[in-house]
């Protein structure tokens, strides 16, 4: 599946500060197969890849479309589907599928956000499958 993370309140905070289990939850999800996207309205956001040290988890980065999403997407460069969004915003959500990801707690070292991502992937995986199997 292809896995898209917003960037800024969803992997990172108003002060730039990595969200807690941020590796952990994207090694995991690399681990099963999946690839991992970071886009952004803000543009290819490779300076947070760089910081953060994401270069083993993070397949690409793409501008985000902020509007007329699905047909923006050849115009920005987006060259596969995202499969599931998790972002701040809920229209990106709501278009695609995933995760609408409530901006970073404070303290930071409370926030669990990402531990819920990686367990709502893993319910939407599972629903799938039934769904499949139950088609036939």
């Amino acid at each position: 599946m292809n896995i898209f993370f917003d960037v800024d309140y969803t992997l990172i905070t108003w002060d730039y500060r990595l969200r807690p289990h941020t590796h952990d939850v994207l090694r995991r999800l690399q681990s099963e197969g999946h690839t991992v996207y970071l886009w952004s309205g803000m543009g290819k956001r490779w300076e947070v890849v760089e910081r953060f040290a994401l270069h083993d988890v993070i397949a690409g980065c793409f501008d985000k479309p902020l509007y007329n999403h699905v047909a923006r997407l050849p115009e920005l460069g987006v060259s596969v589907w995202p499969d599931y969004v998790i972002d701040d915003h809920a229209e990106p959500v709501e278009v695609f599928g995933g995760y609408h990801i409530p901006s970073p707690r404070t303290p930071l070292h409370e926030d669990d956000e990402m531990l819920r991502v990686y367990d709502h992937i893993q319910s939407h995986l599972a629903r799938r499958t039934g769904e499949q199997e139950a088609a036939g």
